[in-house]
């Protein structure tokens, strides 16, 4: 059986974009050309969903939950803002971690936090 330069990887980016259902979103998004952030954040969205394993587990559980995190940063301006202004505040140790891993697994978690606070808040309507 003969196989074609780049088939396996071909196969390998089909099976990741199964666990992607907003990739065509995120990457076709047309976004302000000085919004180097909405830039940063499709760039490291790209770069770990086809840099992670297809056998790792938990690494294309980080790809589904990265793909929906920035399907509604795509669709949320609220959520936009929120991780506008925190995405500044992550540190990120360079000797002892792979960046990347913990840029997304810093995304993530602000995600997590802004749908737990947007759960919290109850606006009661004022009857008159």
């Amino acid at each position: 059986m003969y196989h074609r330069v780049g088939e396996s990887s071909l196969n390998t980016n089909k099976m990741i974009l199964k666990y992607c259902p907003n990739f065509n979103r995120i990457i076709n998004l047309d976004y302000y050309e000085d919004d180097i952030l909405t830039g940063k954040l499709i760039n490291i969205y790209e770069k770990f969903i086809f840099s992670t394993d297809i056998d790792d587990e938990n690494g294309m559980n980080l790809v589904h939950k990265i793909d929906h995190v920035l399907g509604k940063y795509i669709d949320d301006y609220t959520f936009r803002k929120e991780l506008q202004a925190e995405i500044f505040r992550v540190k990120v140790d360079k000797p002892k971690s792979n960046i990347l891993l913990t840029i997304v697994e810093n995304i993530i978690r602000i995600f997590d936090k802004y749908q737990e606070d947007s759960t919290r808040k109850i606006y009661i309507s004022r009857w008159i």
